[in-house]
């Protein structure tokens, strides 16, 4: 075989070997993200996350919050805004981010609420006495009864509720999702999975509008 042969045949082999690896490179590539995605995915909603609204929304907000969070509690009636402005089309899901020093034991009291059937008047009232009860970024426990009594918690069933295993699983799963996600902030927000491009009440809003406009087509 002549030599310019040979360098033709050894070239296509060289050439049919890069375009194999590359193919299943590429097949790799879209297999890993598929199966991250189908993770993402999962982190994002769990059976025991607090929802409100249409369960067939078309759009599905979900928020990893704070409830010592300041920016949480100023965005929680922007979001009811939101939603009461276009009614059904968005079902808003909550999810814990604990990260100021003792706001886990408000994400207790918000569990434990849940079984009295009071979770979101106990929201609502933990939010609005927010300035008392977690100062210098912690939560002082003890402040935190008041309100929820307000709210027409029974206080001795909330105690007992909030140390059931079953609320600190669920303030664990929550926190391994928000470290998948990579949620290092509160709050943090996904419309329909996609994350915001930059923080903002704005760009929420306009995540939002566009998702509704896609299921409008």
């Amino acid at each position: 075989m002549k030599p310019k042969t040979l360098f033709i045949v050894a070239a296509i082999v060289l050439l049919s070997g890069f375009l194999a690896a590359s193919a299943f490179y590429q097949s790799q590539q879209r297999e890993q993200a598929a199966q991250q995605a189908s993770v993402n995915r999962e982190a994002l909603v769990r059976m025991h996350s607090p929802a409100l609204g249409n369960p067939n929304a078309p759009v599905v907000l979900v928020e990893f919050f704070d409830p010592a969070c300041e920016t949480c509690r100023a965005f929680y009636p922007l979001i009811k805004e939101m939603m009461a402005a276009n009614p059904g089309k968005i079902r808003l899901v909550l999810r814990y981010a604990p990260f100021h020093a003792g706001s886990d034991q408000l994400v207790a009291a918000l569990e434990a609420a849940r079984r009295q059937g009071k979770y979101w008047e106990a929201m609502e009232a933990l939010l609005a006495a927010q300035d008392d009860l977690a100062r210098n970024h912690s939560v002082d426990k003890e402040r935190i009864w008041a309100p929820l009594a307000a709210a027409g918690l029974d206080l001795a069933q909330l105690k007992s509720d909030m140390a059931a295993p079953d609320i600190a699983n669920v303030i664990a799963q929550d926190l391994a999702d928000a470290q998948t996600l990579q949620v290092r902030k509160t709050p943090e927000f996904f419309v329909n999975g996609r994350p915001l491009p930059s923080f903002g009440h704005a760009q929420l809003q306009a995540l939002v509008a566009e998702e509704i406009a896609k299921a409008s087509r």
